[in-house]
């Protein structure tokens, strides 16, 4: 005779079925088998062939091998160990035959459930909005990087590079050398682009009446950015 419980522990959440697993080889001596919650002085019966108990059903009704039982609407109180046990008849009633080594049931109230599901989500959520920040700010790092080489380097290369000019001044009023010009602006060396020669810079209208000083001479200025070839 051998009397089989394989299972050690069992999970199960309140008003779900908790399913209890126990075989015997052959019928053996004459006597019950049954199911007890907790061992000892203190067991309370939870299945007996011979009675009724409205919340729990055989798998296979009438086997004399397999006691497998559905227990529904499992409530915290039902957490417990349970031990499939086989009796035989004595002079004094019924006495243990072989009994299984015990499963232990461990009943999850719905709510702390929900919460450990919604601590989940609410984490995932986090850590998923982190790693798009990082990647942002990433990303703008390496964008500001790019832009800053970018702007440095046709200046490092001298393609647009502003090129020193040197007036020669005078006004059309009293030209300096006889030429009616406002000012020549002359390059300066420059290897780059000394296919430059000269710039001419037209005048301005005639100054208005109210100058401070009707002597003083006007200048202009320029400067000139050329894409070297």
């Amino acid at each position: 005779f051998e009397l089989q419980q394989p299972q050690d522990k069992v999970s199960v959440t309140v008003g779900e079925t908790l399913t209890l697993t126990c075989t015997i080889s052959r019928e053996g001596p004459i006597g019950p088998v049954k199911w007890l919650k907790g061992w000892g002085s203190g067991n309370q019966t939870v299945y007996d062939q011979a009675g009724s108990f409205p919340r729990v059903k055989r798998e296979v009704g009438e086997s004399n091998t397999d006691f497998t039982i559905h227990i529904r609407d499992v409530q915290p109180e039902d957490a417990g160990t349970y031990y499939c046990v086989k009796f035989c008849k004595s002079l004094g009633g019924g006495e243990v035959f072989q009994r299984g080594k015990g499963t232990e049931v461990s009943v999850h109230e719905t709510t702390l459930l929900h919460s450990m599901v919604a601590a989940a989500v609410v984490l995932g959520f986090l850590l998923l909005l982190g790693l798009v920040i990082a990647l942002c700010m990433c990303r703008r790092k390496h964008r500001g990087e790019a832009d800053s080489q970018c702007l440095a380097g046709p200046a490092a290369m001298g393609t647009f590079l502003p090129i020193p000019l040197r007036c020669c001044a005078g006004t059309p009023s009293t030209p300096s050398d006889g030429i009616n010009r406002s000012c020549a602006f002359l390059q300066q060396s420059s290897k780059e682009d000394n296919y430059i020669h000269y710039a001419d810079l037209q005048p301005l209208p005639a100054a208005p009446q109210h100058v401070r000083s009707p002597s003083a001479a006007c200048s202009e200025y320029a400067s000139v950015r050329i894409a070297a070839k």
